[in-house]
């Protein structure tokens, strides 16, 4: 495995190795403000372990209320792949791995070879594609592993056996299990009654970071044992555009 998508591995596997769980912070970028991104940025990063950065899309079909809101008012704001790799080199090199989390068209209209080229440069570590088949991701792939960059691959629920023996060969960086059928936002069900977990940590070969509806701390303690990570986003989305602290909220959600 290349060095940016084994740095992103080991990050999550030496806060599990702790037995802590580690935290995949998502923010959608330039959101609520593009004046105040980077600063956001640093402030989610000094506590998360993973921050997970969502290019603005028209319709973003995996997301609920939430993230599709966030999403609209970056795009008006002129926010675009371009503008986040350019804001991610003007800023300090942050010592959290990130990771871009991009529905298909905005990587096809930049071109597999030089996004990842200029996601490198930006000390990007890998990309999560929600609406990327696994049986047509080659390409991205190979133009990513180029570049040393993981493309994350995401199961769920229904994912039978052979797929997810088939998608956990081919992960880097981490597996993005989500939780639930449907979209984010919603509270997801009790991890107790997903030992689909279970079933997708004995196929794979790089951590389990869960996500969907991971709102509270008590939702992240139940996950600890069960998976390596958890994923936070709409409810982090939500502080964010309360102008609340994201460092605050982060702290809080990590099990006593």
């Amino acid at each position: 495995m290349s060095s940016a998508a084994k740095y992103l591995e080991q990050s999550i596997r030496e806060v599990a190795d702790r037995g802590d769980i580690a935290l995949v912070a998502f923010m959608t970028a330039g959101f609520p403000d593009t004046r105040h991104f980077a600063e956001n940025l640093q402030a989610v990063a000094s506590v998360a372990d993973v921050v997970e950065i969502g290019v603005p899309f028209t319709d973003p079909m995996a997301d609920g209320m939430t993230i599709q809101r966030s999403s609209q008012a970056a795009l008006k704001q002129g926010v675009s792949l371009r503008w986040i790799l350019q804001q991610l080199r003007d800023m300090p090199t942050l010592k959290t791995p990130l990771v871009l989390m991009s529905y298909l068209n905005p990587l096809l209209q930049y071109g597999y070879s030089a996004l990842a080229k200029d996601a490198a440069a930006a000390g990007v570590c890998g990309f999560i594609v929600p609406d990327l088949p696994f049986d047509e991701g080659e390409a991205f792939r190979a133009a990513l592993r180029e570049q040393g960059l993981a493309l994350v691959q995401m199961v769920t629920p229904v994912t039978t056996e052979q797929r997810l023996q088939q998608i956990a060969a081919a992960s880097e960086g981490f597996i993005y299990a989500v939780t639930m059928t449907g979209t984010t936002g919603k509270a997801v069900a009790s991890p107790a009654d997903l030992d689909y977990l279970q079933r997708v940590r004995r196929h794979a070969p790089v951590p389990v970071c869960a996500g969907f509806g991971i709102r509270n701390a008590n939702q992240v303690a139940r996950l600890r044992g069960q998976v390596e990570g958890a994923v936070v986003g709409s409810a982090l989305v939500e502080v964010l555009e309360r102008d609340e602290d994201p460092r605050a909220f982060l702290t809080a959600l990590r099990p006593a």
